[in-house]
């Protein structure tokens, strides 16, 4: 029997392949490959022009490069013959999502439309339709929309209706071309079967698929007459339950990748959410933090309840028969890359150089010298805005606390101190509307990287911290969801106990350092609320400020 499948996670920069033993979940090989065009937030590929402020765009040629290149490399080193693959599965950020014809090519493809950036792939992190998320969230709550308390009470700017929306009142031709815009996890699905299939996953979480249907034919009339429609045109009432087969690799496909034709391709899945899979927590109050340039937040749950500013809750959304939550935060490794690549001093290049390490592992050594407290910093951690629990990307950062005698190091760590106050805020969120949590659980390479990281966020939360086993959690989770597409195990449970990795000993949080992080976390929840809640909007003025500039040079 075939026991070997092949797990494929497309990152914000990279995309990775990962060929797993079925029988237990062991990693025999993996293979990155990065995005040659990356991510596209300054100019379209070729175009002298400037993209307007908080665009994030991709190119979808790049996705496919990932199946021409990693797999076949990850293959070679693992050592089996292509033939003893018994499935595939793949996951992707989310909502990554692109315009395209009938047919799936898409737009930014074609000679007529390249130069349009409304034709090209929207990132997650594309936050320029915050205006339309404004609008949907005005008149869901005008309405009395019932489906809006699912969605922790605000409709992000990340998710597809926003993204939509934008494309359709500032590029009409590409909307009205577009014969299908989809999620790019179910695009790249289409490639690898030839099949259009869309996941139950994503459309619950960004497309707001709930009770058996999206929101009504009027709701979508009343923000744009041209706009109606979408669901019928542009969409899909087909979704595909995790875990099934969206398909058979096609032979064009399987040449280019190494791989005999007919293998079964599990249904497209969300990165977060199928690393619940790679970490075996698919039953209820296990929190996991897939952490990153962002953070994702699953914890799953047997009853429903409204979380305030969480991203949503969908029946089946990670396992069939339970409620699965979702929040996170939209800039984590990114606030600290932003940090090394534009605010650290060359003298501390210098001695990082000096002493044989990275800046990060440099920064790391220096920060974890120093005590919760001792730099007199607090800083919010909205970099990028904030998805849970404000849900607001026109949000900015904030250090309180700079003088003259602080260190790139206090800096550091106070960044680091503050993407942990903004997970511990989402878990109380959780805790304090009826959800359980007993088990905090964090995956991805961030947390695989960094002990400091590691050990500040268990004494921040203040309870134990476990690690996924895996170094690439949402790949290992791709190739549990493709071992059930396949036939190996009945369900993903079962499959996810059989192989999901997490090292059995937590990192223990410090019970001093928790109670020096309780009295700082008390500053930053003030902060959170003056300049998060509306007492203070003078990051929105600003913002909006800036784009105005930025769009009239």
């Amino acid at each position: 029997m075939k026991m070997y499948t092949i797990g494929i996670d497309f990152g914000t920069e990279s995309g990775r392949a990962v060929v797993v033993d079925a029988r237990t979940g062991r990693e025999l090989a993996s293979a990155i490959h990065p995005y040659a065009n990356g991510v596209i937030d300054q100019r379209l590929p070729g175009s002298p022009k400037l993209l307007p402020p908080d665009w994030a765009l991709q190119d979808p040629q790049d996705y496919l490069e990932v199946f021409f290149h990693a797999v076949p490399e990850a293959l070679h080193a693992s050592g089996i013959v292509p033939q003893e693959v018994a499935g595939i599965g793949i996951d992707f950020t989310s909502c990554t999502m692109l315009p395209t014809t009938r047919d799936g090519t898409p737009l930014c493809m074609l000679a007529e439309w390249r130069n349009h950036p409304h034709a090209w792939v929207k990132l997650w992190k594309h936050h320029a339709a915050q205006p339309q998320a404004d609008r949907i969230n005005a008149l869901a709550r005008e309405r009395g929309e019932p489906w809006l308390p699912r969605y922790g009470g605000t409709y992000s700017a990340e998710w597809f209706f926003s993204k939509a929306l934008q494309i359709l009142e500032e590029d009409p031709e590409v909307y009205a071309v577009a014969g299908r815009m989809l999620e790019a996890a179910d695009w790249v699905i289409w490639q690898l079967t030839g099949q259009e299939v869309r996941n139950l996953c994503a459309a619950g979480y960004k497309a707001i698929f709930w009770n058996g249907d999206y929101p009504s034919r009027d709701f979508f009339a009343a923000l744009d007459p041209r706009f109606a429609d979408i669901v019928e045109t542009k969409l899909s009432y087909h979704l595909a339950q995790l875990g099934t087969s969206a398909g058979f690799l096609m032979p064009q496909m399987a040449r280019m990748m190494g791989l005999p034709p007919s293998i079964p391709v599990a249904v497209a899945n969300v990165d977060a959410h199928v690393t619940a899979a790679a970490v075996d927590a698919v039953t209820p109050g296990i929190f996991v933090m897939i952490m990153g340039t962002s953070t994702c937040d699953i914890v799953l749950g047997e009853e429903l309840h409204e979380v305030p500013g969480m991203c949503g809750v969908v029946r089946d959304g990670v396992v069939p028969g339970l409620w699965a939550y979702e929040a996170g935060q939209n800039g984590v490794g990114d606030i600290f890359a932003w940090y090394l690549e534009h605010a650290v001093p060359p003298e501390v290049h210098a001695a990082a150089q000096a002493a044989g390490m990275d800046l990060h592992t440099y920064l790391e050594r220096e920060a974890a010298l120093l005590q919760p407290g001792e730099s007199g910093l607090v800083a919010l951690d909205w970099w990028l805005g904030n998805r849970s629990t404000l849900v607001n990307t026109d949000l900015t950062g904030l250090i309180v606390g700079l003088n003259v005698a602080t260190t790139p190091a206090e800096i550091y760590r106070a960044l680091i101190e503050a993407t942990a106050f903004g997970a511990r805020t989402i878990i109380d969120a959780f805790e304090q509307s009826g959800v359980p949590i007993h088990t905090i659980v964090a995956a991805g390479g961030l947390a695989e990287k960094n002990a400091l990281v590691r050990q500040i966020y268990a004494d921040v939360i203040g309870k134990p911290l476990y690690i996924s086993g895996s170094a690439q959690a949402p790949a290992l989770g791709a190739a549990i969801h493709a071992a059930v597409a396949a036939g190996i195990y009945p369900d993903i449970p079962a499959a996810a106990h059989a192989m999901g990795q997490r090292h059995p000993d937590p990192v223990q949080p410090n019970p001093q350092r928790h109670a020096v992080y309780d009295q700082i976390y008390t500053e930053y929840t003030a902060l959170y609320d003056y300049f998060g809640r509306g007492a203070n909007p003078v990051m929105q003025r600003l913002k909006r400020l800036r784009r105005q500039i930025k769009e009239g040079m």
